[in-house]
């Protein structure tokens, strides 16, 4: 018969307070230009997808344009997943980040 192990003693884990992980920051979802989408087709799935109006579309589109890309939803981090997969059967380029 072997011994019966010692009891593991577990700490407080050592968090660095500069390190604070804030996890109410929302994750946002980033459109980016591509060579090959036409503006208004990116203008269509902005309406079709999320609800822009038009001219809120058409402004987002220019920024994708413009700026090289555009934030068009902000929420929890399913939320973003799904908006970024639903961007991809549309053809267009999304990635999601934590909000800075």
């Amino acid at each position: 018969m072997s011994p019966a192990p010692s009891p593991l003693e577990v700490g407080e884990p050592d968090l660095d307070h500069d390190e604070d992980v804030d996890v109410d920051r929302p994750w946002i979802v980033l459109v980016w230009n591509d060579p090959i989408n036409l503006m208004s087709y990116v203008s269509h799935v902005f309406q079709k997808l999320f609800g822009f109006s038009k001219t809120k579309a058409e402004k987002l589109m220019m920024d994708v344009h413009e700026k090289g890309r555009a934030v068009v939803s902000t929420g929890a981090r399913e939320n973003a997943e799904m908006d970024v997969f639903r961007l991809h059967e549309h053809g267009l380029w999304a990635t999601m980040q934590r909000d800075d």
